[in-house]
C-alpha cells in the first residue's frame, strides 16, 4: 500500500528537483566553453583555479576544496600533469603528503581561462538581482552547512 506524500515531502521534493534542474543547466552553460576554448573539463578548471588563487596544496586539502573523491582527484591530476600544468611533490616534512603546484604552463591555461568563465558566471547570474544573489548565496551556505552538519551526527 502507497501512501500519500506530506506537503512536506512534496514541497521539499519540488524545490530539490528545481535546485537540481538550474545547477545542472547552468554547469552546462558554464562547461561547454571551456571545453570548446580551451580544452579543460569542469574538475581541471576546478584543480586550475583553486591553485591559481589558493597556491600550492596538499592533495588531501584540495578534495576537501573541490569537493571530490581522492581516486576521482589522482585521475584528474593524472591528465594535468601530462600535460604539463600541475605537478605532485613530496611534502620535505612528511613524504606521505603529496603537494599539487601549479606550473608556468598551467598557469598560462587559468590566467586565459578564467575571466571567460567568470564573465560566464556574471552573465548567468544577471538573470537574478544582486541582492537575490546574495540572498541565493546565504542560502546555499544555510543548505550545505546543515547537510555537513547531519552528515557529522
Amino acid at each position: 500500500m502507497r501512501t500519500r506524500p506530506s506537503p512536506a515531502h512534496l514541497l521539499a521534493l519540488s524545490t530539490f528537483v528545481k535546485l537540481r534542474r538550474a545547477v545542472n543547466t547552468l554547469g552546462a552553460r558554464l562547461n561547454a566553453p571551456m571545453l570548446r576554448n580551451h580544452d579543460l573539463t569542469e574538475s581541471q578548471l576546478g584543480v586550475l583555479e583553486a591553485l591559481y588563487h589558493l597556491g600550492p596544496m596538499p592533495q588531501t586539502r584540495l578534495c576537501g576544496k573541490l569537493l571530490v573523491s581522492g581516486s576521482n582527484l589522482v585521475t584528474v591530476l593524472d591528465n594535468l600533469e601530462k600535460r604539463g600544468w600541475v605537478r605532485r611533490e613530496r611534502d620535505r616534512d612528511d613524504r606521505r603528503v603529496q603537494i599539487v603546484n601549479l606550473t608556468g604552463r598551467g598557469r598560462q591555461v587559468i590566467v586565459q581561462a578564467f575571466p571567460q568563465h567568470a564573465d560566464n558566471i556574471t552573465e548567468l547570474l544577471g538573470a537574478l538581482t544582486h541582492e537575490e544573489q546574495k540572498q541565493l548565496g546565504r542560502l546555499c551556505r544555510k543548505l550545505g552547512l546543515a547537510a555537513r552538519q547531519q552528515e557529522s551526527s
